[in-house]
């Protein structure tokens, strides 16, 4: 019983379930993948920008054979989950995905060639290094939840969105 009582009491005592959201690049040939997740509990319908204006190595979607890429290029593509996202040309710097409701475990995979614009680079333009994606922001607006948070140099960023409403 005293048990029972303890684990009761510290669950009330935790708090209500915060919902999260995660942004995670990671790096690949040939396509790049930011995944998007909800770590506690459903978010969205909303929509997510990811801006690489202000990451530190001047990063651009590489999305066709011309333009301001270098080599290698993919556009963006929906790899999985439920999203669609705004048209993106090649050299562009902002990205906004239009997310269905986000549920924990049911991420959102997209696929795309990220290149960055410096003379000398840790990894070459054709690959992003973690450092390069620093200062990138991703930002959520889902009805009344509004949250931004810039990358860090693991190229991941986390967002909190508040308590969990179920």
């Amino acid at each position: 019983m005293k048990a029972t009582l303890g684990i009761a009491a510290a669950l009330l005592a935790s708090g209500p379930a915060m919902a999260d959201l995660t942004v995670e690049f990671r790096e690949g040939a040939p396509k790049d993948r930011f995944i998007i997740a909800s770590t506690d509990c459903a978010i969205g319908p909303g929509t997510l920008t990811l801006d690489l204006t202000t990451s530190k190595g001047g990063l651009i979607f590489d999305t066709t054979a011309e333009g301001a890429g270098v080599e290698v290029f993919q556009p963006v593509e929906l790899e999985q989950g439920a999203a669609s996202f705004s048209e993106t040309r090649d050299g562009d710097r902002v990205l906004q995905v239009s997310l269905d409701a986000l549920r924990p475990g049911s991420p959102v995979t997209l696929t795309v060639d990220l290149d960055d614009t410096m003379v000398d680079s840790a990894l070459g333009q054709i690959r992003v290094a973690g450092s390069e994606i620093v200062g990138a922001t991703a930002t959520l607006s889902a009805g009344s939840v509004k949250a931004s948070n810039s990358f860090d140099e693991t190229g991941q960023t986390r967002l909190l969105t508040g308590s969990c409403s179920s």
